[in-house]
């Protein structure tokens, strides 16, 4: 029997690596001038609605008037001025083109950010919503639900922590906006033409 083993275990290794049918595939970004899929836009908006749902939550920010509160912005990107679409002149800035590569690593990473920050709030649907439109319309797999929930369990719920949530949050749908008006953008006549 330890034979058949010595043999076995270099025979199952080989087949493992040679076999194109086992190899991991790779999540890879949306390349430039795709365009984005239609589904999508309901990710995008289920996510908006997700983070008002939990903005307006009374329990979660008892004590709290969280409309009256200033927001937490994530400016380590510069996803407004890089998705601004071609001949917009929002920031007194004209643009000549729309660069969906750039539009989209910056979108990304306002992703990514929000969702480590959330990860471990009482948050709901809107980290499943925030998921799933990372992972069907960015190719981007965040950590395991296990994970989320060791975090949960440390996280306090003092004054001072659910009033950074509401600004963060206020920041998150605000970026939130800008991100579902690039994807309808980018789902457009307008764009795919």
């Amino acid at each position: 029997m330890p034979l058949i083993k010595l043999y076995f275990t270099p025979a199952l290794l080989l087949l493992v690596l040679t076999c194109p049918l086992w190899q991991v595939s790779q999540s890879v970004p949306l390349m430039a001038k795709e365009p984005m899929r239609e589904s999508c836009v309901l990710y995008a908006r289920t996510l908006l609605q997700n983070i008002t749902d939990v903005l307006n939550q009374k329990t979660l920010f008892s004590g709290i008037d969280c409309m009256k509160q200033n927001m937490e912005l994530y400016k380590n990107t510069s996803t407004p001025s890089a998705c601004a679409p071609q001949g917009s002149a929002c920031s007194e800035i004209t643009t000549s083109g729309f660069d969906q590569s750039s539009c989209l690593t910056n979108i990304r990473e306002d992703l990514k950010h929000y969702y480590k920050v959330l990860a471990a709030q009482p948050v709901g649907t809107l980290l499943f919503s925030l998921r799933e439109l990372m992972e069907n319309c960015f190719g981007i797999f965040p950590a395991s639900d296990s994970t989320l929930r060791e975090a949960a369990a440390n996280l306090g719920t003092s004054f001072d922590q659910r009033l950074h949530l509401c600004k963060v949050l206020k920041g998150f749908q605000v970026r939130a906006i800008t991100i579902n008006r690039v994807i309808a953008y980018m789902t457009s006549d307008e764009y795919t033409k």
